[in-house]
């Protein structure tokens, strides 16, 4: 069963309407969470509002919004106010414009929802809105009313539905000029890239999201299990970390790692493709190999050949 809507009202292409709902496309309600208890009684704890010059509790009933217009002064807007402010996008998703998916610059994403028809009759009119963004191969801009703030919406076609992607305005977003401006230019060794490319090789794959587990939470839920089961509870120690001064020794250690790593994930000729892409290191002469084993080693040239 589809969650509730976060948001109906109609979707807009010029004269060509059609009722829809907005749903979020992702749940936090699955995440472990926490409630304030009372240390000594496990009481749950009520959260109150008090009055910051009487210290009197306020009830609900008696709560309202205000805006702040000076120290201590404030115009008092209550709900019924606030949904006077009636834009067209209150209730309507009027598409704007349209432009390539690559112009969206993915800094400016902040929220996605599915867009599904809110009614049999208007199926055939949004089916032509998806459909037409398919074969232009472009996303719609669009504004709509969430929450009571006036959002931009990035829409794009997904499946037999549409996805909207709420975007944050210029003045959200931070120029990264301020954190990358003083990073110098570096000149990097080809050598170094190479290595670090046959790392990025023994990792390449495809985006499975069913992969990745919330480790956290699950180590959260295990810890509860042991404090509920009267369990001891032994803090992990920490992995020591191999300090590594040589960057080329680093890159050295990291293909060997994931070499070892793929080895055990892939059998045969996956192992052996991952070891032909480690770069050789230089050869090393008898004494670097050292007493009885550099004599095996020449024992055995030998014979071979």
């Amino acid at each position: 069963m589809a969650p509730r809507a976060n948001w109906k009202g109609y979707l807009k292409l010029s004269l060509v309407s059609c009722p829809v709902a907005l749903f979020p496309a992702a749940s936090t309600s699955e995440r472990v969470s926490f409630h304030l208890i009372n240390k000594e009684t496990h009481h749950r704890l009520k959260q109150q509002y008090v009055d910051a010059i009487t210290g009197e509790v306020v009830d609900t009933s008696e709560r309202t919004r205000g805006y702040e217009i000076a120290k201590g002064e404030y115009v008092p807007v209550n709900d019924d106010e606030l949904e006077s402010v009636a834009l067209e996008s209150t209730h309507t998703i009027d598409i704007e414009s349209f432009v390539p998916r690559s112009d969206v610059d993915e800094v400016y994403f902040d929220t996605h929802y599915y867009i599904a028809p809110d009614d049999k009759v208007g199926e055939e009119a949004f089916a032509v809105i998806r459909e037409a963004m398919k074969r232009r191969n472009v996303v719609g801009l669009a504004r709509v009313v969430l929450f009571r703030r006036e959002r931009i919406l990035m829409i794009e076609p997904r499946g037999k539905g549409l996805m909207a992607t709420t975007l944050r305005y210029d003045y959200e977003v931070r120029d990264d000029g301020a954190y990358f401006d003083e990073i110098e230019d570096t000149a990097v060794a080809p050598e170094l890239v190479d290595l670090a490319n046959h790392i990025i090789d023994t990792k390449n794959g495809h985006f499975e999201p069913e992969r990745f587990k919330d480790r956290y939470q699950d180590a959260v839920v295990d810890l509860i299990r042991a404090k509920r089961a009267g369990q001891p509870i032994e803090a992990p120690q920490a992995a020591k970390q191999t300090k590594i001064v040589n960057l080329m020794d680093a890159l050295r250690r990291s293909i060997e790692a994931e070499g070892a790593e793929a080895g055990k994930r892939a059998p045969g000729s996956a192992r052996r493709s991952t070891q032909r892409a480690i770069p050789a290191p230089p050869p090393k002469t008898p004494a670097q190999r050292g007493g009885k084993s550099a004599a095996r080693t020449s024992a055995r040239k030998r014979k071979a050949s």
